[in-house]
């Protein structure tokens, strides 16, 4: 009984470090899926044609090809911005709620530096290995690195390829440089112009955690209990049983991003809007989704 419990608590301990350190574990298997994949791509696809014409854009295109798309998908997949610009064509004025166009400069940043991650860990693992630089610099057009190649003794040949790798490490290794030094830089700026403490920073950044998680349980049980009532209503022939719910205007508001104020001790945007004295408890009865936004059952 007693070792259980030891183990218990060891399990506990493990996973809340584990918590604690999601970021990080994040992005070492960002690391590792990155490393694979480029040598994937260099042993699988990856044939440089041996052709001046050709080289450079071959070479280019499987070196900047990844890193782009990984860039579209990360902001593909972003949740702040799709928060930050949904329905922001019809009310632009989303896009600085509150007159706090800093803010939505502050977001867009943060989405492209987050963004920004996976192609530059794509860039340096590549420009490490050198095999899709020394494709694309023999391909350059004011250099007869091909014709060299096939007159220099194989001796001499491997040593231009060398050379030319060797320079693809150094642009990789100038690349995590200046994305390590950039990194730190911002976290000092951000955390020197932070207007809490770091103890309180750190509870923030627990509380907009729970909530993010409790809204999910929460929009799950609710949804769960809409389904039952209107199935329950369909198949019974009946009326439906009241259901309460916000409405249209309660989701816009605590859908705005929110910024930290001294002036205000809210946490979100969501503990900002049910603490406000003049809140609208007024229901939409039925809420209906417009054509557009309609979603088909398989």
């Amino acid at each position: 009984m007693v070792n259980s419990v030891i183990n218990m608590d060891g399990f506990q301990t493990v996973l809340r470090f584990l918590m604690n350190q999601k970021a990080t574990i994040g992005y070492s298997f960002m690391a590792i899926l990155t490393i694979g994949g480029e040598r994937v791509f260099s042993m699988v696809s990856f044939q440089c044609p041996c052709n001046r014409g050709q080289n450079f854009a071959y070479g280019t295109t499987f070196l900047l090809g990844p890193a782009v798309v990984l860039l579209v998908l990360g902001f593909f997949f972003s949740t702040r911005m799709w928060r930050l610009f949904t329905g922001c064509c019809l009310n632009p004025l989303k896009l600085c709620p509150r007159g706090n166009c800093l803010g939505c400069t502050a977001v867009l940043l943060k989405v492209t530096t987050g963004a920004c991650i996976a192609p530059v860990m794509w860039l340096c693992v590549a420009l490490l290995n050198g095999t899709f630089y020394e494709c694309a610099v023999s391909g350059l057009d004011d250099n007869l690195v091909v014709d060299l190649l096939s007159k220099l003794p194989p001796d001499e040949s491997l040593e231009l390829l060398l050379m030319f790798r060797a320079q693809s490490q150094v642009l990789g290794w100038c690349i995590i440089i200046l994305a390590a030094c950039a990194g730190l830089v911002g976290t000092c700026y951000k955390n020197c112009r932070s207007q809490v403490s770091y103890l309180q920073l750190t509870f923030w950044k627990r509380y907009m955690e729970k909530e993010r998680e409790k809204f999910d349980a929460f929009a799950n049980e609710y949804a769960g209990k809409l389904a039952e009532r209107n199935l329950k209503s369909f198949f019974e022939n009946r009326d439906p049983e009241a259901f309460p719910f916000p409405n249209h205007k309660s989701w816009e508001e605590i859908s705005a991003l929110y910024t930290f104020s001294r002036s205000e001790q809210y946490y979100s945007t969501l503990q900002r809007y049910v603490e406000r004295v003049d809140r609208d408890y007024s229901p939409d009865k039925r809420p209906v989704l417009e054509l557009e936004h309609g979603i088909e059952m398989t």
